[in-house]
């Protein structure tokens, strides 16, 4: 079994996201291991990018602040060094394929693997593209994570088919961002990856209470929250070590919920 599959196997998941080197690399390595500790059972590092097209404002500007501060592809990778002295929590990297691809396919999956990254979500790699990267990955033992959003659904089950690590489902259309309310019919997209897949299933974007967190966990396999954390972050810096664990043990006790009612 591997590390995402892991994250799946005792219960509904709860993934946590941020992006590396906001504000600090040292804060990131540290953040990460306060998620761990505080029950998020996969974390999502995103490599910060000039042009992140899925993001919304609040992951946008932390791209800009972590390239201003000096982060870059060889700056993330460190830092999960770091985090790998002290742990083995599931890590996927969210990331662009401009710097896979500037730092070299090949090279990029060998760290990754040598470090222990599980998995790649890349926002601006379509489906019917991934075959440049997606067997390469296979073989270096790193998943490329397919999504589906809900203008897949035509597609859905032929993305499903091939699907490795775990499926991200995309709540709503638009970017990433804190949403009041998600109305997409969520159910009925991770019923129809079931007919096809064991894979499973996580929801993302928009999810930043306790109340969505279990609605999303209650139809898929896991929730993903990613702009409510870095919201955190960029409220406290340095100091959010203590209200990010807070914050996503709540989530995650709601996610926990979810498996039993």
């Amino acid at each position: 079994m591997n590390k995402i599959s892991q994250a799946f196997s005792n219960g509904k998941a709860f993934i946590g996201f941020l992006t590396a080197g906001d504000p600090s690399p040292e804060c990131t390595a540290d953040y990460i291991l306060a998620m761990e500790e505080a029950g998020a059972d996969l974390i999502e590092i995103g490599i910060p990018f000039s042009d992140p097209t899925a993001e919304g404002p609040v992951i946008q500007e932390a791209n800009v602040r972590a390239l201003k501060a000096g982060m870059t592809v060889e700056g993330v990778f460190q830092i999960v060094e770091k985090v790998r002295e002290k742990s083995q929590v599931p890590l996927v990297f969210l990331t662009y394929l401009n710097p896979v691809f500037h730092y070299g396919y090949e090279a990029f999956l060998g760290r990754c693997r040598s470090l222990g990254v599980d998995g790649l979500i890349i926002p601006d790699l379509p489906y019917e593209e991934k075959g440049e990267l997606a067997p390469l990955a296979a073989s270096y033992d790193v998943d490329v994570i397919s999504m589906i959003a809900p203008t897949s659904r035509q597609r859905i089950q032929m993305i499903a088919a091939e699907s490795r690590g775990f499926i991200y489902v995309v709540s709503s259309m638009g970017v990433t961002g804190v949403r009041s309310e998600i109305e997409t019919d969520l159910a009925s997209i991770t019923e129809t990856i079931r007919k096809v897949t064991d894979t499973p299933t996580a929801i993302g974007f928009g999810i930043s209470t306790p109340r969505q967190a279990r609605e999303m966990a209650s139809v898929a396999d896991g929730a993903i929250v990613g702009s409510a954390i870095v919201k955190i972050i960029e409220k406290y810096q340095d100091k959010a070590r203590e209200p990010l664990m807070n914050y996503v043990r709540e989530m995650k006790e709601a996610v926990r919920k979810a498996d039993c009612c």
